[in-house]
């Protein structure tokens, strides 16, 4: 069998170097051959030289997106994947020594499956604030924090409890990868903070009728920056969560105030002063599903559309 590795890199190479010098360390099973797609979306730093130094003891292909935006480089891969599966990791993240061969062996025993996910552990840069290790079960999702448990399980998104992996660590059948591509109106990108391009992907392929499984022994640990340890940060993901909303469901209807609709001014300012009054005198694991709710009501305001009044 031939598995494809993929990474889509914006400009870190630093921190992609560590990831590639983990990737030395991979164990691959017996009977396996496997490639490792590079895509360089539009670089301006050293990410090449990287490239090419690990290209020396890693089986890497360079690819190039010039068009900006993770979505566009993640298709990029998937269409040109020579593997029967693609197993997908990012630029800031060190995988396990057994990572491979633990989706391998899930492969194996799940030959129907299109989709599997594995655990996410946090690699902080220094140490922590308390605060944010106490909170950090309720803001996972803005680290791509994912621990489903020790057990294998299926792959869900039902009754709205989604029993889904993180992009930073997740596998897709190839066939079904090139037929089901990432909306690049999500992602990172220049000047958007919209996120969850892998997550809807996974939603879509469950909802088509698609089976998964959660892998919890296929681990990686993905990267913390200092500066993404601090409220600033978590205010601006779940404010990009609150557009992700928004250009999932555009339905915002109802009396408008300066092209936005009323009812949405003043959920926004509403959650807003909750938020600064629990955060006066409150325990942070209390304001910080505030300061999660009022950023998102933000983002809702930022992106919502003016829509006819629903009859």
């Amino acid at each position: 069998m031939l598995i494809t590795v993929a990474i889509c890199t914006w400009n870190r190479s630093e921190l992609l170097k560590q990831t590639l010098e983990q990737m030395t360390k991979l164990i691959v099973p017996t009977g396996i051959q496997w490639e490792l797609l590079v895509v360089n979306n539009n670089c301006t730093d050293s990410t090449d030289e990287v490239i090419d130094l690990h290209s020396r003891d890693l089986p890497i292909r360079r690819l190039f997106e010039a068009k900006p935006g993770k979505s566009h480089a993640l298709n990029l891969a998937a269409r040109e994947a020579q593997g029967e599966y693609i197993l997908w990791t990012d630029d800031d993240a060190l995988v396990d020594e057994r990572w491979l061969s633990e989706y391998y062996a899930a492969f194996k025993r799940w030959p129907d499956a299109a989709l599997f996910g594995g655990t996410v552990e946090p690699w902080f840069e220094g140490t922590p604030p308390q605060w944010l290790l106490e909170v950090l079960p309720q803001v996972f999702g803005a680290y791509a924090v994912r621990d489903l448990g020790n057990h294998p399980i299926r792959l869900s998104d039902e009754n709205g409890i989604g029993i889904l992996p993180f992009g930073v660590n997740f596998a897709i059948r190839s066939e079904q990868q090139r037929r089901y591509l990432y909306d690049t109106r999500l992602g990172p990108k220049p000047a958007s903070s919209v996120r969850s391009e892998e997550v809807t992907l996974v939603r879509t392929m469950l909802k088509l009728g698609l089976s998964g499984w959660w892998v919890p022994t296929a681990r990686v640990a993905h990267y913390v920056p200092a500066n993404r340890q601090t409220i600033s940060y978590l205010r601006s993901f779940y404010f990009g969560q609150g557009e992700y909303q928004v250009v999932n469901d555009q339905n915002y209807h109802g009396p408008m105030l300066f092209g936005k609709p009323r009812w949405l001014w003043k959920a926004a300012v509403q959650a807003e002063l909750k938020y600064r009054f629990h955060r006066c005198f409150h325990h942070h694991t209390v304001w910080i599903e505030d300061l999660m709710r009022s950023s998102a009501l933000w983002g809702n305001l930022r992106l919502s559309l003016a829509c006819p009044h629903r009859r």
